[in-house]
């Protein structure tokens, strides 16, 4: 199961492992409990070699597997 990235409005980033249906759903932050949105990170794209011509998340679910699998480098 992939790994998202959510912010909490009070105490920031953490990760949480979710289905890929579940992704853009809010959950609660782990800290404080409070409604946590997911965070994408557009640079990460740019990082992997995409183009800054291409359309935005086409074909990119914006995750990462656990464990370094090489579909992620």
């Amino acid at each position: 199961m992939p790994i998202y990235d959510y912010e909490c409005p009070d105490c920031g980033l953490f990760e949480a492992r979710r289905s890929i249906a579940e992704r853009d759903s809010e959950l609660c932050c782990p800290a404080c409990g409070r409604q946590a949105s997911r965070h994408v990170n557009t640079k990460a794209a740019s990082l992997a070699g995409a183009s800054s011509t291409s359309d935005e998340g086409a074909g990119s679910y914006g995750m990462r597997h656990a464990g370094g699998c090489l579909c992620c480098r």
